[in-house]
């Protein structure tokens, strides 16, 4: 590279001094370029530097846009992400008024004008790395993408051995749809703080922007109401299958929506009603018609419970809960559930509806729910979530047509507690199996018949607890089909392209293997998981037709794998650690 490359790479010399000196740029390696075409999700477009490479050294610094505390906060996060793994001091300095010709810099000016609010700017060259946009949340989207540029081993929680090396490109990026996000039933299965916050952590890293909590349901209340207490300490006393379930306290609550808004993500919670409400009724038999409280349940049984839409009290109770969770929640958006209300007579439904949006918007939220809810009022600022199963909806269509946006979460394509295939050992199948491309294999913006892009806020991946216990489960039914509603959501249509998708998606693994995470490995999806190749490690060859026994060991994809127990044909990494083999790790 010479002085001349290196000037117009750093900055220009002033004028009337002499052009100074820069040091050959590193050149890329195969692997660092590769990192390019490997985005998750695609971004709009990327322009590659042939042959440069910027390194992060001990001498690194982290300049940011002065004056700007969500900016610094984006570069807190940042540093906390580098630091274990390079064991690099990464301090935090005010960005000077000329960009500086080193180290990584976070402005809030300058990016490309087609960024928006949520997209990006980033210009890797041999001398810096300069992230721009428009928003703090354009500044921490392009931080996901600048931990994707890193080696995978950029994950680790402790020191690793470098070079940290990332490719020179110019990416600008920005989002298809506004509303990216994904779901978590903490009802069914309750789900500590620590488990959501890990689950916060994930969603973070491929652009999810918004934590869709339900909170409620037949099998557990969730969240302290101080006006009602027993919701959570009755209400939430079990879960699914038994067990002693359990409740966020309100300083719990407040903790996991300041943890997601430092990542940029809103919570929006959720109060099910007046179907899915049986917690309730167990906790307060006056929410009951009959005035009796039926017992606490702990299947998964759905429709059969209601409050009683006649009775004043129910109203009263339901302007308690949601003015309590409005001073909890700085997020625009309540999500009052509405779905499976199939003891609610339509006339009851609609009496209900009448009453209690209006009370969401008393307390300066704008209502969500279920689609069904959407039949009940012409208010635009409503947002029906569609989980249908089919591509036509008249309700919905209709919707559309008055002006509200929908947010797709179709429940054949995005509800991730699907199983993949008949042999999974979690999940329901109800909307049918979904296997990686079948959730790829979609358009949110012409999914349902009458439902324009123009009209379509944006796409949410739930994933429902029945059967997911532990973080493990949440992993092997989140990973990888919680990327692929990411990517659906973030990348222009244009880049949809399964071939590619694959491919990228793939690429993943070696870094959810550093984070922990149990994902399925998918035999669609050619995993990355190693250097080495089948037959190079010291076992032989796995082979589809041979017959295998407990104990047996073998080589396939980069790794060892051995026989949990008999086993002909089943691929291993297909099923993970559900399935016949066992990893065993890198050859």
């Amino acid at each position: 590279m010479t002085a001349t490359a290196g000037l117009l790479a750093g900055g220009t010399a002033a004028a009337g001094t002499s052009p100074t000196w820069a040091a050959p740029a590193p050149v890329a390696s195969t692997s660092t370029a590769q990192a390019l075409a490997d985005l998750v999700p695609a971004p709009v477009s990327v322009q590659p530097t042939a042959g440069v490479t910027h390194v992060l050294t001990a001498d690194t610094t982290i300049h940011v846009q002065p004056g700007s505390p969500a900016a610094r906060g984006v570069a807190d996060r940042l540093a906390e992400m580098l630091r274990p793994p390079t064991g690099f001091a990464l301090p935090i300095a005010d960005a000077p008024a000329t960009p500086p010709r080193a180290g990584i810099t976070l402005l809030l000016s300058g990016a490309d004008s087609r960024v928006g609010d949520q997209g990006y700017q980033l210009d890797v060259t041999a001398d810096t790395v300069v992230l721009r946009a428009r928003q703090p949340a354009g500044l921490f989207a392009g931080v996901q993408t600048l931990r994707q540029l890193l080696p995978p081993k950029v994950e680790s929680a402790t020191a690793q051995p470098g070079p940290w090396e990332l490719p020179g490109a110019r990416i600008v990026d920005h989002p298809r749809f506004a509303h990216r996000g994904a779901m978590l039933d903490v009802a069914r299965h309750f789900h500590p703080v620590a488990t959501v916050k890990r689950y916060v952590d994930q969603l973070a890293r491929y652009k999810v922007n918004y934590l869709h909590l339900h909170l409620t349901d037949d099998q557990g209340w969730r969240l302290m109401i101080d006006s009602w207490p027993r919701l959570a300490t009755y209400g939430g006393s079990t879960q699914v299958g038994g067990g002693p379930g359990g409740y966020y306290t309100k300083d719990q609550y407040r903790e996991i929506v300041a943890y997601a808004a430092a990542r940029h993500i809103t919570v929006i919670p959720e109060v099910d009603m007046p179907g899915h409400t049986n917690a309730a009724l167990a906790s307060y038999a006056e929410l009951n018609c009959s005035g009796e409280a039926p017992p606490l349940r702990t299947d998964i049984a759905v429709g059969y419970s209601s409050l009683c839409v006649g009775k004043e009290i129910t109203y009263r109770f339901v302007d308690d809960v949601l003015r309590e969770l409005a001073e909890l929640t700085p997020g625009p958006y309540l999500h009052i559930g509405g779905d499976e209300a199939q003891v609610t007579s339509p006339a009851d439904y609609q009496t209900f509806m009448d009453r209690v949006l209006p009370i969401v918007e008393k307390h300066g939220k704008r209502p969500m729910g279920w689609h069904e809810f959407v039949r009940t009022t012409t208010d635009t600022a409503a947002v029906p979530q569609y989980w249908g199963t089919t591509t036509s909806n008249s309700e919905v269509a209709d919707a559309a047509r008055r002006g509200h946006q929908v947010l797709m979460s179709p429940a054949n394509k995005a509800y991730l507690d699907m199983k993949y295939n008949p042999s999974t050992p979690i999940g329901l199948s109800w909307a049918g199996y979904i296997e990686v491309r079948d959730s790829y294999e979609w358009n949110p913006g012409s999914h349902v018949s009458g439902v324009p892009e123009s009209a379509v806020r944006g796409v949410e991946a739930p994933l429902w607890t029945e059967t997911v216990e532990t973080p493990a489960h949440l992993d092997y039914l989140a990973f990888p089909r919680l990327v692929v509603i990411a990517e659906l959501g973030w990348s222009p249509w244009s880049t949809h392209d399964w071939t590619s998708f694959r491919e990228r998606l793939g690429a993943q693994a070696p870094r959810w293997q550093r984070l922990g995470l149990e994902f399925y490995r998918s035999p669609q999806v050619p995993w990355r998981t190693g250097t080495g190749e089948p037959g190079r490690c010291t076992a032989p060859a796995w082979d589809g037709a041979a017959v295998y026994v407990g104990g047996d060991r073998v080589a396939h994809g980069g790794h060892h794998w051995t026989a949990k127990w008999w086993t002909r044909g089943e691929e291993p990494g297909t099923t993970g650690e559900w399935g016949v083999w066992r990893d065993e790790g890198f050859c």
